[in-house]
């Protein structure tokens, strides 16, 4: 068995004395982490620790020998010098060193003449043993392997040969990961890998790092994301490591008993202080008692104070402030349509957004999610028709709304001006929740981050007074638990809303329609996101079904696959994978039928002719192929009835 290990032990750079393997062995039983906490936490400085980019202030990270670390920074500098294929190529620098050795070798083979000597023997063995491992590292076939991680990360193969430069930031971030990812380093290390990814793009991710042979630390926001990829929780809060050998869901159940657990042993150490405190100022001046008051003095310096978590914001409750009602119908279009130039980003877009309705923009990055949100909202021309409805107050969040806000204000003066009736006295833990508690509050807004700035514009929308919520992105600049508060917020907003969001933790539950942007075409699907994702799932296995069948009888006899809400995605990925499976069983058995009449009916020709007819030899090779027939038709018709009643 192959262990690969990262230890911790002991970094004062966290308080305590604790040590952390990070471990990946075979079946993956430890080799999942995510790392969770708040923002400033530590969660980063922990990546970089581990990846070796920083020091810890004390203590030791050991790495085992001949172990190799991949890490993906939110921030990272980008080259702008090659093509999408050529900067992902550089993943395999060490296969092409092989090549041009194997090279070299090959050629000293060929000019030497000394067949019999020694060293031309360990030069074939030499050989032999570099090319033995150079297939093993898949160096015949590492093309394949990039455009398979590229088309997984979204990259259409006509961009291979475009130079990254054409790209934005995000798009070069994904070539980025895919370098990483295709180098298979024994760590990776990921943080918030799934900023710049769209649905797609994160569903093939999970995969990727599920089969994935090393260990895998990441830091995601993205509950789902970590949930479906993670088998182990490491929180970082206080300054302290919490290591939880589950997934974040059960992580979330086993945080808050330990909270609670943290909250009893504060309150009776508080008491115990203010005991011992008040016995000592009670008979500090009495001189009968002096023995006992400087015991009591020894016994307060001795304790340790009990550190609590950083206050759960679960509990609270945000509100949209109330706004008019809106008419019936506050998004109308017919056939809209966006071009730049000779690119048409969509065409004839005709869709409906009655008041009330909470709707999802999905799909790939540049299919015109954005766009046409940019359309609704009057800021860009297009072509077609499109109404706002009666009476109808947008209130509108996208990154570039952060640039709007006053800078010489502090973050509460910002939220204290918008801010009405009751509310304003909720204003610290309104902040809190959006990681703006304490000293962060009385900070001015020209000295956040781009990151902080969006939070800050997201809260100054909730205690605005709308009926038409359009939400761009929404979750990017925000952790968990404050993920949790603006969730249900909206959920509990009587107005419309859009969220263009890949996300899917977040709209699960929150959306009741899904706009899927692709190909230039706009497609309406009732239902929630798992519902749409399902649906996808079906109609591509459709798809491949009907590209396989050898007949059009066979089209025609495929049963059109139901969702099934109830169950949940994955028992739903299962069941698609066995339908999936049958499908091609059926598909099987029916070309074999069909193989086996046709033999049958050059039999038949050959027995109506006058020197078959005498044949006794044909006769049974027919017999034969007519009970091989039966055989596969009762095949045909068992697989048949479980796929019909599986579907």
């Amino acid at each position: 068995m192959v262990i690969r290990k990262i230890t911790i032990r002991n970094i004062t750079s966290f308080k305590g004395e604790q040590t952390i393997d990070f471990t990946a062995e075979p079946l993956r039983s430890a080799g999942l982490f995510a790392i969770t906490g708040d923002t400033g936490a530590g969660k980063s400085t922990m990546l970089k620790i581990l990846a070796g980019l920083q020091r810890p202030t004390e203590g030791t990270v050991a790495v085992q020998r001949g172990i190799t670390i991949g890490y993906l920074p939110q921030v990272m500098v980008l080259s702008d010098t090659r093509t999408v294929m050529a900067e992902a190529e550089m993943a395999f620098e060490h296969i092409f060193e092989m090549q041009d050795r194997l090279a070299r070798m090959n050629q000293e083979l060929a000019d030497r003449t000394d067949y019999d000597s020694e060293s031309y023997h360990e030069l074939i063995d030499r050989f032999t043993h570099e090319n033995e491992r150079f297939l093993m590292m898949g160096g015949a076939n590492y093309k394949a392997e990039i455009e398979r991680t590229l088309v997984g990360l979204g990259f259409d193969r006509k961009d291979f040969d475009r130079p990254t430069s054409e790209f934005s930031g995000g798009w070069r971030m994904r070539i980025e990961l895919a370098k990483l990812l295709l180098r298979r380093p024994d760590v990776l290390l990921l943080d918030e890998p799934t900023n710049h990814l769209d649905i797609e793009s994160i569903q093939w991710l999970e995969n990727f790092l599920r089969v994935s042979p090393g260990a895998v630390v990441l830091v995601s926001h993205d509950r789902a994301f970590i949930n479906n990829v993670t088998n182990r929780t490491i929180e970082i809060s206080c300054g302290r490591i919490y290591d939880y050998k589950v997934s974040y869901d059960e992580f979330v159940v086993l945080r808050k008993e330990r909270r609670e657990q943290q909250l009893r042993a504060y309150e009776n150490q508080q008491k115990e202080i203010k005991d011992t405190e008040d016995f000592i100022e009670r008979f500090r001046y009495k001189a009968t008692k002096a023995v006992q008051v400087q015991s009591r003095i020894k016994q307060l310096e001795k304790i340790v104070p009990i550190e609590v978590d950083e206050k759960d914001t679960s509990s609270l409750h945000l509100k949209f402030a109330p706004a008019t009602r809106s008419g019936n119908y506050p998004v109308i279009c017919e056939g809209v349509r966006k071009a730049y130039g000779d690119h048409v980003v969509f065409h004839d877009v005709t869709l409906t957004i009655s008041r009330g309705e909470k709707v999802a923009f999905v799909g790939k990055n540049g299919e015109g999610k954005s766009t046409l949100v940019k359309c609704i909202m009057d800021q860009i021309p297009y072509d077609g028709k499109l109404v706002i409805g009666h009476n109808v107050q947008i209130g509108y969040f996208a990154q570039n709304q952060a640039q709007l806000l006053d800078g010489e204000l502090t973050v509460f003066d910002t939220i204290d001006r918008v801010a009405k009736g009751d509310i304003r006295l909720k204003i610290r833990d309104i902040l809190g929740a959006f990681m703006f508690g304490g000293e962060a509050s009385d900070k001015k807004v020209k000295v956040l981050s781009g990151g902080e700035r969006s939070r800050l514009a997201m809260i100054k929308l909730l205690l605005e007074p709308v009926n038409f919520l359009i939400l761009d992105e929404p979750t990017n600049h925000l952790d968990m638990r404050s993920k949790d508060v603006l969730k249900e917020a909206i959920r509990e907003f009587d107005g419309t809303v859009i969220v263009v969001s890949h996300d899917r933790e977040f709209l699960d539950g929150l959306v009741t329609k899904v706009y899927e942007f692709g190909g230039g075409v706009v497609k309406e699907h009732i239902g929630g996101i798992y519902d749409f994702l399902q649906k996808k799932q079906m109609e591509n296995l459709n798809e491949l079904q009907l590209s396989q069948s050898p007949t059009s009888e066979t089209r025609k006899a495929a049963p059109e696959p139901v969702s099934e809400s109830k169950l949940s995605y994955e028992a739903q990925k299962e069941q698609a994978r066995k339908a999936r499976k049958l499908e091609k069983q059926v598909a099987e058995c029916e070309e074999r039928i069909s193989k086996l009449e046709q033999q049958i009916q050059e039999l038949e020709n050959k027995m109506a002719t006058p020197e078959g007819a005498s044949d006794m030899q044909l006769y049974e090779q027919h017999r034969q192929l007519k009970q091989q027939v039966a055989s596969e038709e009762e095949e045909w018709e068992r697989l048949s009835l479980e796929l019909e009643e599986l579907k």
